[in-house]
């Protein structure tokens, strides 16, 4: 009788590949985000605000605070390797973000069971909280790498 993996197993066996994949997200890469941290349903990231990701009023625009959570979300739902999508965002801004400042991003797993999962992002701006999302994911049947059972 084979023996199927857990998602512990899945994440612990095939963490490089599936950090690999999220390295090559394109738009992250194009925003200059970097993955710093992979863990179970945790992921980190981090990035420099540059000169084209102001708004009016010299800050850090929404949009690009908003892309820094949703790609840490997006790798924390996905850390087992499993296909999973955004359902829904909530997100707080409290905070501007400045020119070439270095803002990090977390997201933490609160729950998780076979259909859906729910996360919690910090996004801060050299230790100040400037804003939070929380994030219910959707997790489909399939896995995105290939599992060797």
């Amino acid at each position: 009788m084979k023996k199927t993996l857990d998602e512990h197993e899945i994440h612990a066996r095939y963490k490089d590949e599936i950090y690999r994949k999220l390295e090559n997200d394109t738009y992250a890469k194009s925003l200059g985000i970097k993955l710093v941290n992979l863990g179970e349903g945790s992921a980190e990231a981090e990035m420099t605000v540059n000169d084209n990701m102001l708004n009016m009023h010299g800050t850090l625009h929404g949009a690009v605070t908003f892309a820094l959570a949703d790609f840490v979300f997006q790798a924390a739902c996905n850390s087992y390797g499993k296909i999973a999508v955004g359902l829904t965002t909530t997100v707080n801004y409290m905070a501007p973000g400045n020119l070439g400042s270095v803002i990090t991003a977390t997201a933490t797993e609160e729950k998780k069971n076979y259909r859906t999962s729910w996360y919690t992002v910090r996004v801060e701006n050299q230790g100040e909280l400037i804003a939070t999302m929380e994030a219910l994911a959707y997790r489909k049947e399939r896995y995105f790498v290939q599992i060797d059972d």
